[in-house]
């Protein structure tokens, strides 16, 4: 059973937000991540009789989002990188940890998978605020609220949720485990009702060995 009865439409334009604007956001990425890569397909299979209602997310798109830094356009190319170089001293505190990802959780927008333990997370998104401090005059985004989670579809359209979660509910999904050594920042966009991004720079968690 879910909270709500409907989905919604992910794909409205949030504000500042249209076609061809770009932004620049720190990300988790699952390359090469095979169980994640597994868990999604799954999903994408319960999942893909009710076609162009949901948009399933291919494995290159998966993500945990984390904190974002600003329009590109708005936000200096050289201030992003000064966010990046901090970035660096602050993400070397924080060794390379494990996550699971899944069970999923009901949401009208999306089907998310939680992610947990979640304080390692907190703990990178921690650091990656930081930086932004050290180099903007402000911090984007609320620091509270943040809960971890990746997303495997979002609803592309307006209609009832029982069916979706009732197709859920028989799936047996094995949660997945996920290594989680690096902090992406990326310039996403939203163009073709999909987050699709190029990278900008990859910061690693830890420091190297000596």
């Amino acid at each position: 059973m879910t909270s709500f009865d409907a989905m919604r439409n992910h794909w409205w334009w949030r504000p500042g937000w249209n076609v061809g604007r770009r932004f620049y956001t720190w990300h988790l990425t699952f390359e090469g991540q095979k169980d994640v890569h597994r868990l999604a397909a799954e999903y994408r299979s319960a999942l893909a009789p009710f076609g162009d209602a949901l948009t399933l997310v291919p494995d290159r798109w998966l993500h945990l989002t984390m904190q974002g830094i600003g329009f590109v356009g708005e936000v200096g190319e050289q201030d992003v990188r000064a966010v990046v170089d901090a970035a660096g001293e602050h993400l070397a505190a924080i060794p390379a940890f494990d996550v699971q990802v899944g069970p999923h959780e009901p949401d009208p927008e999306a089907i998310l998978l939680h992610v947990h333990p979640d304080g390692p997370v907190h703990a990178v998104r921690s650091a990656i605020r930081s930086a932004i401090g050290d180099v903007l005059p402000g911090i984007p985004e609320n620091a509270d609220g943040f809960t971890p989670h990746v997303s495997v579809a979002y609803s592309a359209s307006d209609g009832p949720a029982e069916p979706v979660f009732k197709a859920l509910g028989t799936g047996g999904f094995a949660p997945a485990r996920a290594r989680i050594a690096r902090a992406d920042l990326i310039v996403i966009h939203r163009d073709n009702r999909m987050y699709e991004w190029e990278p900008f720079a990859s910061v690693p968690l830890g420091r190297p060995d000596r």
